[in-house]
């Protein structure tokens, strides 16, 4: 088949990484000449954003699909019109896409998720109390166009963009779980992670898996996810963020329609990885076991402050010595500080090695220039 991958980045080229077993030819469209995929797919140069360079993209591919949700989904409507299958379909790429229309499908559907009020342009009066969190409509992922507003001082600072104010969750955990289903209605899970933030980028630092939760929280978890992937009625692959409370309510952050960083230690955590799970999903072939083989957890690689330019990898050659760690990285040849280079995965037998072995290795290595 000829795959169509909107987005050249790190997802689109660990997908194409763990496709290569197979018999298919992937195709990627990104504005940046050096993407991460642009040497190992036939690569086109171009603005996913673009109507008519989208339409010109997909049109002879047998399935268009994604890596990054930012992407113009009217194109991806006009292509389905044709006939070309697009994965997730083109309505919940578009939902997902803008924050306001996430929350409204959140509410219509009855997923649990922070109350929130709609602002188009920062002066209209805000009714949810001080302290709250302003998402951006459109165009935030990794910690960008999300704040929180503690203070009177931080409210002065709002951003007068269409944003969801949002009522800020007293968290006991982030959470991430990670559903499939394809065009026959099978579906699978993932098991679920827990993730850490970096508090100054406001980036995941690491993912951990299994995590164990109570009963009543795991059911929670497993009725999101059902009415989830019957309220989206499309195949896909989807990375649904959960906070769970102080008082073991579960509540839905965001959703994700494509392959997420919250995933990465299924390479060689589970029995079979995210990636391979995508592209069963988008061939509609029977969906991977996802089982855990162990404790897994997830470093992310990013570029440290006061650092831009040619990346070097300072402490490498130590973190390639240690046992049950795999290095990951995505063909980035410059840094910049926060940029996400690669990850690395550790392999433990219990969750407190785990944890240790993470911050062992976060203390070894830098992403630093020349």
């Amino acid at each position: 088949m000829k795959i169509g991958i909107l987005g050249g980045g790190q997802l689109g080229r660990m997908l194409i990484q763990s496709a290569l077993k197979y018999d298919d030819q992937f195709y990627t469209l990104d504005p940046a000449s050096d993407a991460p995929c642009h040497n190992i797919s036939s690569f086109t140069q171009g603005n996913f954003n673009d109507y008519e360079t989208v339409l010109n993209f997909g049109k002879d591919k047998d399935v268009v699909t994604i890596e990054i949700e930012h992407v113009n989904a009217d194109a991806l409507a006009e292509l389905e019109n044709q006939g070309v299958k697009v994965v997730p379909n083109s309505r919940i790429i578009k939902t997902i896409q803008q924050k306001i229309l996430q929350k409204e499908f959140y509410k219509t559907y009855n997923i649990p998720s922070p109350e929130f009020q709609v602002v188009w342009n920062g002066d209209e009066k805000i009714i949810m109390p001080l302290p709250f969190v302003q998402k951006m409509n459109t165009g935030g992922y990794d910690g960008k166009g999300v704040q929180v507003i503690r203070t009177e001082e931080d409210y002065r600072n709002l951003w007068k963009d269409p944003s969801v104010i949002e009522s800020l969750v007293d968290i006991d955990k982030e959470l991430s779980v990670i559903v499939a289903r394809n065009e026959n209605g099978e579906t699978k899970t993932f098991p679920v992670t827990e993730m850490m933030a970096d508090p100054k980028l406001n980036l995941l630092d690491f993912n951990i898996c299994p995590v164990f939760l109570n009963e009543d929280v795991e059911r929670q978890i497993s009725l999101i996810t059902e009415k989830f992937l019957n309220a989206v009625n499309s195949p896909g692959l989807f990375a649904i963020e959960l906070f769970l409370d102080k008082e073991g309510k579960v509540w839905v952050n965001e959703t994700a329609p494509r392959l997420h960083n919250s995933g990465h230690q299924s390479q060689e955590g589970n029995v079979n990885s995210q990636f391979e799970q995508m592209y069963r999903v988008v061939k509609n072939l029977p969906l991977a076991d996802t089982d855990t083989i162990t404790y897994s957890g997830m470093l992310n690689l990013v570029g440290a402050e006061g650092h831009a330019g040619k990346v070097i990898y300072e402490g490498m050659e130590n973190v390639l010595k240690l046992p049950k760690t795999y290095v990951h990285l995505y063909g980035k040849k410059e840094t910049k500080p926060g940029r996400k280079m690669g990850h690395i995965n550790v392999l433990a037998d219990s969750r407190e090695e785990l944890m240790e072995k993470l911050i062992k290795v976060k203390g070894m290595i830098r992403v630093i220039s020349e």
